[in-house]
Parts: structure tokens; sequence; C-alpha cells
């Protein structure tokens, strides 16, 4: 299982795999066609209660991560279908955050590498 991370304003590449954008509200600026996803699922982003509270604040970060945690562990619907997806190659997460190091889709990879250890 290979899942990598990449900014939904850097250019599709062949070794990105499956493109999944993990953001609830479209990217602005990023017309569907240079986009180049290959599947949208607004469910693996946080709660919009989640994200208006962190609202990219990195001193909420630990706060954001244990809670987002809690979400996904819930997840039913979004996180099976990114494990699937992953078994069959490498799955690249898209998402439009500036600031990399703090966003919900470094922790959705790290919470999906933990399960395949886990598994």
């Amino acid at each position: 299982m290979t899942i990598r991370l990449k900014r939904i304003y850097e250019p599709a590449d062949p070794n990105d795999g499956f493109r999944i954008l993990v953001d609830r509200l479209w990217p602005r600026g990023i017309s569907k066609e240079k986009a180049g996803i290959d599947l949208w699922l607004k469910d693996a982003a946080p709660s919009p209660e989640l994200r208006k509270d962190f609202c990219h604040d990195p001193t909420k970060w630990e706060e954001f991560r244990t809670r987002y945690f809690g979400e996904l562990e819930n997840n039913r619907d979004a996180v099976p279908v990114i494990r699937e997806h992953a078994a069959r190659g490498t799955v690249t997460l898209i998402h439009a955050a500036k600031d990399e190091e703090h966003t919900h889709a470094r922790v959705l990879k790290e919470f999906l590498e933990k399960q395949k250890i886990e598994s």
C-alpha cells in the first residue's frame, strides 16, 4: 500500500496512481479537467465543525489530529473506499491546503497507514 500526498495545484503525474480529492469543498481556481481527479471523497474530510474549530491554526494541531482520528475511526464510508484503492496500487490523496505539514490529508494518510500495520 503506497499512499502519497499532493496539493491539487501541482500537476498530475502518472506516478500519482489513483488520485482522490479528500477536501469537502472543491478547490478554487481549478477546473475538473485540469485537476485530473479519479474520485472526490468529500466524506474523507474532517466534519465542518472540526474544520472550523481548527481553522488551520498550527497551535491547535494536536487537538485537531486527535479529534480527526476519532472521526476517521467512525468513518464507515470513505475510509474503506480509500483502503480498497490503496490495496490495488498507489493512491495519492489530493488536498488544497497551503500548509502541507498541518493538513487533514497528512492525518488521513497517517490513519490509513496505522490501520494497515494493525491489520
